[in-house]
């Protein structure tokens, strides 16, 4: 018998080529990757750190003690058939407990496994596994084929022939797949002046889009279309927009310029500049830290950065202004109360001592710090709620819409609310850009401590205190002029035209010394760039005042005003460019050509980053210099 055996063994060692080190290698991390993502639903709360994932037999051995269906155990057998196959070479006799490359998965924190927030341990094998019945169903027929394809041995190659692969199931092909949310809609649409003359938005001040992007860009990865808002690309920088005069909140600044994309088109850049008060003067400020401490948040680009970007904030902050914390996770609470700015070492032992676990009760947190604003609030302060997470709201008001409505109901009481994101994979921009939206603040993502001390330190003044809130901008295009146009990003913050003048539909606000910057793209009517015939029967346009393409106008009130005021400006063919319009266009093209390039014709990446090298300009803190690495980066990654 033991003949027999060996003479078997030689024949298949004979049989079988020599095992691909690399080919082994692929396989062994596809396997990783796809027993990884069946462990646990993806719908429910995530308790759980998206940090280092249970190894390869632990997630078997879940899977077996967890399926009990027909159809489950046949899947799971057919995955594990996968896996010793695709892994171990025939040739080698496979001894338990030997398996090369296999190390037993160690006993990890219950924060880790998604379990108690009293930090006891226990082994992965203890952690609640769901496994969807539609996963089962889907399974089921796969894994039947699978158990056909086993069962059929399969020939030995000739000399010199590769030997093919073995067909595998489409649950083990690699995926990519996040819970990531973000707020986006279709690129404006080219309007007919004749037809809709009058285009209507909300000014937005938010960052986070460029910082999301650079992050995906310096991981090696082209962002999702939806990741990209124009807009935000756009405001990312300061301009050298003129500062407005005597005791006006803002000044409005118009150019009109060839488009660089179009010869036969025109740019309308449009710039707003807050005003910088007198620093000295500012009021006292309240701040309430609210900060997410959910198992999600146990990873070094979440909490511990989150604990670095504050103490660069400590630093800037007077000593009659406050501080507060308030954390949420399994529940919420206040960890510090209301304490003097000038006691940096009070709020720093009390942020040090923060931890990550436990779910995301998002909503007990809100209405805790909200209510802890509210005791603060003395006449005259500032008062504001910082907002610091991942996104992951799923325990609590989840929906977006719910959200909003809960915002606006608090900002009316004078306290905005800013969104500050950390880290990737489950990040929900949805629901922070609601949040922010709706709460009268600035939403942006922190992926660096580079962007902590933009947003926190060089931007703490406009971040931090409002001049002037439900800003709106209405543009009338001139039919005898302007043939079409469209406006550049803005997306998700347009409004209806009767928006406009009714002040209970809330806007977006500015900060002080914030700069806003908005780009229309218009076609003069003649023009050969016209992309719809005029209409036969149109009546011919009235009213036309001589050589104006358009009337801007832009309504605003004062922090804690119920009233708006309006600013009206003429944009006649004559508004020379700015010294900045250059570097605006070629971010805005640079954002379009993430999200397609519709309008762009043949111009590219190489057009982009030679037009913003021509228009950089002067560059202090380097923003716009790491912006035209970030378009080659992306450049080359498209090209791949």
């Amino acid at each position: 018998m033991s003949d027999d055996l060996d003479d078997l063994r030689a024949a298949m060692r004979a049989a079988t080529p020599e095992p691909d080190a690399a080919t082994r290698a692929a396989h062994l991390a596809l396997a990783r990757k796809n027993f990884d993502l069946i462990q646990g639903s993806r719908d429910t709360a995530r308790p759980m750190s998206d940090g280092s994932k249970p190894g390869l037999w632990t997630g078997v051995k879940i899977m077996l003690n967890t399926l009990t269906s027909r159809a489950g155990l046949t899947a799971t057998t057919a995955i594990v058939a996968v896996a010793f196959v695709a892994l171990t070479p025939m040739r080698d006799v496979i001894v338990p407990g030997e398996a090369p490359g296999f190390d037993p998965a160690p006993a990890i924190s219950a924060r880790e496994a998604g379990g108690a927030a009293d930090g006891t341990l226990r082994t992965v094998q203890e952690a609640p596994v769901e496994i969807a019945e539609d996963f089962i169903a889907d399974t089921a027929p796969a894994a039947q084929r699978m158990s056909k394809t086993l069962a059929a041995p399969a020939a030995a190659p000739e000399p010199g022939q590769a030997m093919m692969p073995m067909p595998q199931p489409d649950m083990l092909m690699p995926s990519d797949a996040t819970t990531e949310v973000f707020a986006n809609a279709d690129s404006n649409p080219l309007q007919i002046t004749a037809e809709t003359p009058v285009s209507t938005f909300s000014i937005d001040v938010d960052t986070a889009s460029y910082a999301v992007l650079r992050n995906s860009l310096m991981q090696g990865r082209l962002p999702a279309r939806d990741m990209v808002r124009v807009e935000e690309l756009v405001n990312y920088f300061p301009y050298d927009y003129p500062a407005p005069a005597g005791d006006a909140p803002f000044q409005t600044t118009v150019s009109v310029a060839p488009t660089p994309w179009n010869a036969d088109t025109r740019l309308v850049h449009i710039g707003i500049q807050g005003a910088l008060p007198d620093i000295a003067e500012r009021p006292p400020l309240n701040l309430v830290f609210l900060i997410d401490t959910s198992g999600s948040m146990n990873q070094p680009n979440k909490l511990p950065l989150l604990k670095q970007s504050f103490a660069l904030m400590l630093g800037q902050l007077r000593d009659e202004d406050q501080v507060a914390i308030v954390t949420y996770a399994g529940s919420a609470g206040q960890v510090l109360e209301p304490t003097a700015a000038s006691d940096r070492q009070t709020i720093m032992t009390a942020l040090n001592r923060l931890d990550a676990g436990g779910s995301t009760a998002g909503q007990a947190g809100l209405q805790q710090a909200y209510a802890t604003a509210a005791a603060m609030a003395q006449e005259g302060d500032v008062s504001r709620v910082i907002l610091a997470t991942d996104g992951d709201f799923n325990v609590g008001l989840s929906d977006p819409s719910a959200l909003e409505e809960f915002i606006a109901d608090k900002r009316r009481s004078g306290t905005y609310l800013s969104v500050l994101g950390f880290g990737r994979g489950n990040l929900d921009d949805a629901t922070m850009q609601a949040l922010a939206q709706n709460g009268n603040g600035q939403a942006a993502y922190i992926d660096t401590l580079a962007e902590a001390q933009k947003v926190l330190v060089d931007q703490l003044t406009g971040a931090l205190f409002p001049i002037a809130d439900d800003v709106k901008i209405q543009v009338e295009f001139n039919p005898a002029t302007v043939a079409e146009y469209r406006l550049i990003g803005y997306e998700t913050r347009a409004l209806r035209r009767e928006d406009f003048n009714n002040d209970t539909v809330d806007a977006g606000d500015i900060g002080a010394g914030h700069a806003v910057t908005a780009l229309y793209e218009i076609t003069p009517v003649g023009s050969p760039a016209r992309l719809t015939d005029p209409l036969r029967y149109g009546a011919a346009p009235t009213g036309a005042i001589g050589d104006e393409l358009g009337f801007l106008r832009l309504r605003y009130k004062a922090p804690g005003s119920e009233t708006s005021r309006l600013i009206e400006t003429e944009i006649t063919t004559d508004m020379p460019a700015q010294g900045d319009t250059e570097f605006a266009a070629a971010i805005a093209g640079f954002g379009q050509l993430l999200r397609g390039g519709r309008y762009l014709g043949n111009w590219g990446y190489d057009e982009a980053i030679a037009l913003a090298s021509a228009g950089k300009g002067e560059d202090p803190y380097g923003y716009r210099t790491e912006a035209i690495q970030l378009m080659r980066l992306a450049q080359s990654l498209s090209a791949q």
